[in-house]
Protein backbone atom coordinates (compact mmCIF):
# COMPACT_ATOMS: atom_id res chain seq x y z
CA UNK A 1 0.00 0.00 0.00
CA UNK A 2 1.70 3.51 -1.52
CA UNK A 3 2.03 6.02 2.00
CA UNK A 4 0.34 9.11 0.86
CA UNK A 5 2.54 12.03 1.20
CA UNK A 6 0.99 15.30 2.69
CA UNK A 7 0.85 18.65 0.46
CA UNK A 8 2.80 21.75 1.90
CA UNK A 9 -0.57 23.25 2.36
CA UNK A 10 -1.64 20.33 4.58
CA UNK A 11 1.51 20.71 6.93
CA UNK A 12 1.07 24.60 7.05
CA UNK A 13 -2.47 23.98 8.07
CA UNK A 14 -1.87 21.44 10.77
CA UNK A 15 0.97 23.67 12.08
CA UNK A 16 -1.54 26.65 12.54
CA UNK A 17 -3.66 24.80 14.75
CA UNK A 18 -0.59 23.89 16.75
CA UNK A 19 0.18 27.95 16.54
CA UNK A 20 -3.11 29.17 17.19
CA UNK A 21 -4.10 26.57 20.02
CA UNK A 22 -0.94 27.33 21.98
CA UNK A 23 -1.49 31.38 21.13
CA UNK A 24 -5.00 30.99 22.58
CA UNK A 25 -3.56 29.06 25.47
CA UNK A 26 -6.28 25.86 24.90
CA UNK A 27 -4.42 23.07 26.08
CA UNK A 28 -7.40 20.69 25.02
CA UNK A 29 -6.94 21.82 21.46
CA UNK A 30 -3.34 21.97 21.21
CA UNK A 31 -3.04 19.03 22.74
CA UNK A 32 -5.37 17.31 20.44
CA UNK A 33 -2.89 18.24 17.39
CA UNK A 34 -0.35 15.55 19.09
CA UNK A 35 0.29 11.92 19.14
CA UNK A 36 -0.10 10.65 22.39
CA UNK A 37 3.36 9.38 21.84
CA UNK A 38 4.65 12.32 20.84
CA UNK A 39 8.36 13.51 21.90
CA UNK A 40 9.22 17.06 23.00
CA UNK A 41 12.69 18.53 23.50
CA UNK A 42 12.20 22.16 25.10
CA UNK A 43 15.64 24.04 25.43
CA UNK A 44 13.61 25.43 28.68
CA UNK A 45 14.11 22.21 30.41
CA UNK A 46 16.58 19.78 31.44
CA UNK A 47 14.91 16.37 30.00
CA UNK A 48 12.91 15.23 26.91
CA UNK A 49 9.47 14.76 27.36
CA UNK A 50 9.01 11.18 26.39
CA UNK A 51 5.32 11.50 25.29
CA UNK A 52 2.39 14.03 24.96
CA UNK A 53 1.08 12.83 28.82
CA UNK A 54 4.31 14.26 30.49
CA UNK A 55 4.39 16.84 28.51
CA UNK A 56 0.63 17.98 29.23
CA UNK A 57 1.28 17.42 33.41
CA UNK A 58 4.08 19.97 33.15
CA UNK A 59 1.75 22.16 30.99
CA UNK A 60 -1.00 21.86 34.12
CA UNK A 61 1.90 23.55 36.33
CA UNK A 62 2.76 26.07 33.80
CA UNK A 63 -1.32 27.06 34.44
CA UNK A 64 -1.30 26.61 38.02
CA UNK A 65 1.58 29.06 38.43
CA UNK A 66 -0.40 31.76 36.41
CA UNK A 67 1.45 31.38 33.02
CA UNK A 68 -0.59 32.45 30.01
CA UNK A 69 0.39 32.59 26.41
CA UNK A 70 -0.02 36.43 25.44
CA UNK A 71 0.57 35.87 21.40
CA UNK A 72 2.62 33.34 19.59
CA UNK A 73 3.85 34.54 15.91
CA UNK A 74 5.23 31.77 12.95
CA UNK A 75 7.48 33.36 10.26
CA UNK A 76 10.25 32.06 8.16
CA UNK A 77 8.76 28.67 7.49
CA UNK A 78 9.78 25.86 6.03
CA UNK A 79 7.76 22.58 4.70
CA UNK A 80 9.81 19.24 3.84
CA UNK A 81 7.24 16.37 2.56
CA UNK A 82 8.03 12.41 2.18
CA UNK A 83 5.71 9.74 1.84
CA UNK A 84 4.11 9.70 5.47
CA UNK A 85 4.84 13.01 7.17
CA UNK A 86 6.69 16.02 6.82
CA UNK A 87 8.87 18.40 8.56
CA UNK A 88 7.57 22.13 9.69
CA UNK A 89 10.64 24.52 10.81
CA UNK A 90 9.78 28.25 11.70
CA UNK A 91 11.01 31.10 14.02
CA UNK A 92 8.38 31.70 17.10
CA UNK A 93 7.85 35.28 18.78
CA UNK A 94 5.96 34.73 21.84
CA UNK A 95 4.85 36.48 24.61
CA UNK A 96 3.80 34.36 27.57
CA UNK A 97 2.38 36.18 31.15
CA UNK A 98 4.05 34.53 34.31
CA UNK A 99 3.32 35.56 38.23
CA UNK A 100 6.96 37.86 37.14
CA UNK A 101 5.61 39.53 34.58
CA UNK A 102 5.66 39.08 30.26
CA UNK A 103 8.34 37.69 28.59
CA UNK A 104 9.30 38.00 24.98
CA UNK A 105 11.05 34.82 23.12
CA UNK A 106 12.31 34.55 19.98
CA UNK A 107 12.70 30.32 19.14
CA UNK A 108 13.14 28.23 16.42
CA UNK A 109 10.89 25.15 16.32
CA UNK A 110 11.01 22.21 14.55
CA UNK A 111 7.72 20.00 14.10
CA UNK A 112 7.79 15.92 12.80
CA UNK A 113 4.32 15.56 11.81
CA UNK A 114 3.21 12.10 10.32
CA UNK A 115 -0.02 11.07 8.41
CA UNK A 116 -2.78 9.46 10.34
CA UNK A 117 -5.18 8.25 8.50
CA UNK A 118 -6.39 11.77 6.88
CA UNK A 119 -4.92 13.78 8.71
CA UNK A 120 -1.63 15.33 10.57
CA UNK A 121 -0.84 14.50 13.54
CA UNK A 122 2.24 15.69 15.29
CA UNK A 123 5.02 13.53 16.76
CA UNK A 124 7.96 15.16 17.65
CA UNK A 125 8.81 19.03 18.68
CA UNK A 126 12.22 20.74 19.13
CA UNK A 127 12.40 23.99 20.48
CA UNK A 128 15.66 25.99 20.56
CA UNK A 129 16.62 29.51 21.58
CA UNK A 130 16.71 32.05 18.30
CA UNK A 131 20.60 33.08 17.89
CA UNK A 132 21.75 36.92 18.61
CA UNK A 133 23.49 38.87 15.88
CA UNK A 134 26.27 40.67 16.65
CA UNK A 135 23.84 44.15 17.17
CA UNK A 136 22.38 42.35 19.77
CA UNK A 137 18.50 42.13 17.51
CA UNK A 138 17.22 38.35 17.00
CA UNK A 139 17.16 37.13 13.92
Amino acid sequence: MATHEPTTGQVIEAAQRIVDAFAATDGDRYFACFSPDATFCFHTEPDRLNDRAAYERLWQEWISSGWRVRSCESSNQLVQTFPGGAVFTHDVATIVATADGEELTHERETIVFRVDDDRLVAIHEHLSPAPVDLSGETP
